[in-house]
């Protein structure tokens, strides 16, 4: 049980994953004692508790981004894209550390399963992004179908994409983060690897890989407490 809680999993997702493989029961109430305890004996398993963050208001203003004309929206994806049975439709957005550096990281999550994949980008330019989603793509052995995107200059390269994988790109409607949420609650995850401010400058694409694949094994409670490896994979 300690060992999954150093794997960063909640008490929740131990619980149901331990009595699911049959080797005991334990309820995550218990679990979240058992830290406590620790806790007071002077223990350190609490740091291995996922935080979790107050959402700041945000004030929108004008679209102040550069607008490209010819771009697919939203309401032209395929109607199977919505109900998340078919695999092979992802979401894609870029991530900061420090807000006044350019080190970054491009996340990929995958609509049915929520399986992630992170890359490590020096810059936010479109060349330098189309090139290490291309490499993730292409790499992973995964189904792409379609990518869903927000309105970021760095995503006006997305032809590219397209014409090199003959996926489909679409993008979300400017403002309307809830129409990329798999992507929004997959950067919450991120965030307790690479917490919000924290330079990415040193990051590598080797860590990028290793955060992914934590949370790809990570069971959720959404996919009765399958992977998202398993969910993709079916391993």
């Amino acid at each position: 049980m300690e060992e999954l809680l150093k794997q960063q999993w909640s008490p929740e997702q131990i619980a149901s994953t331990l009595h699911k493989q049959g080797e005991f029961r334990i309820s995550f109430q218990t679990i979240y004692r058992h830290v406590r305890r620790d806790w007071r004996a002077g223990g350190k398993l609490y740091v291995q508790l996922r935080r979790r963050y107050k959402r700041r208001k945000r004030h929108y203003g004008p679209e102040r981004r550069g607008r490209m004309q010819g771009k697919r929206m939203i309401d032209e994806r395929p109607v199977e894209v919505e109900s998340r049975q078919v695999q092979g439709h992802w979401e894609i957005d870029t991530v900061w550390g420090a807000s006044w550096e350019k080190p970054c990281i491009v996340t990929l999550v995958e609509r049915a399963s929520g399986y992630l994949l992170i890359g490590k980008l020096p810059n936010r330019t479109t060349k330098v992004l189309n090139r290490r989603t291309i490499g993730l793509m292409q790499r992973t052995g995964a189904p792409f179908l379609t990518i869903t995107s927000d309105n970021g200059t760095e995503f006006h390269g997305y032809p590219h994409i397209e014409a090199v994988t003959g996926n489909v790109v679409y993008f979300a409607r400017p403002h309307h983060p809830w129409e990329r949420g798999t992507n929004e609650n997959t950067h919450g995850l991120i965030r307790q690897y690479l917490p919000k401010g924290k330079s990415m400058a040193n990051l590598t694409q080797k860590q990028c890989d290793a955060i992914a694949y934590k949370l790809n094994t990570r069971p959720r409670k959404r996919y009765g407490y399958e992977t998202p490896l398993q969910k993709l994979f079916g391993y």
